[in-house]
């Protein structure tokens, strides 16, 4: 806490002379808390480091060089991985996109590792293959649109219908089937008066 609070206190100080100064824009602002930083307390002697030492000259002292990562295994650190299943297509669906993947992983899991800012390119993994790269999937011109029917397939305007008049076709073969029968209605129909 000692060491926030001794930056904190630097960090103050610079506000009081910068709102003498009355810097004109952000890159000057800037400009002048790294003047301040540098010459106010990374080459200030400090009393907990011996004296005349101050943090800029003790860090560069250090006999322990400075090591830097590779910068691809930094990179691959930071990545997503997520699993998906290929399709039927040998594709995958990932975050409402498709990209391809290949036909002979038809129904297989695979790893997808991504970079989230940038996901125009996916990078797969599968165990005893090389990772590879797969894209977001672009329909070409040949799977453009849908040419037009032939006009005997075109949908045609209906000027009757055909289930009504097989409906009213079976109606009249039931009633010539059924007129041979004695109903109430026939009798009555042919002399009301004896009834």
């Amino acid at each position: 806490k000692g060491k926030v609070e001794r930056f904190n206190r630097v960090v103050d100080s610079f506000l009081s002379e910068v709102a003498v100064e009355k810097p004109d824009t952000l890159d000057r602002l800037n400009e002048l808390f790294q003047v301040w930083l540098s010459e106010c307390y990374q080459n200030k002697p400090h009393s907990a480091l011996g004296e005349k030492i101050s943090p800029e000259s003790a860090y560069r002292s250090d006999r322990k060089p400075l090591r830097f990562i590779d910068p691809d295994l930094l990179a691959d650190a930071f990545l997503h991985c997520e699993t998906r299943k290929v399709d039927k297509s040998g594709c995958i669906s990932f975050l409402d996109q498709k990209y391809e993947v290949g036909l002979s992983f038809i129904g297989r899991q695979v790893d997808v590792v991504y970079d989230p800012s940038d996901l125009e390119e996916l990078t797969i993994e599968y165990e005893g293959y090389t990772p590879w790269k797969a894209r977001k999937l672009v329909i070409g011109e040949k799977a453009g649109k849908r040419p037009p029917l032939p006009s005997h397939f075109q949908k045609q305007e209906a000027e009757s219908s055909r289930l009504l008049k097989a409906a009213e076709s079976k109606h009249q073969e039931r009633q010539i089937e059924q007129a041979p029968a004695v109903t109430f209605r026939t009798v009555w129909k042919e002399d009301a008066n004896n009834v």
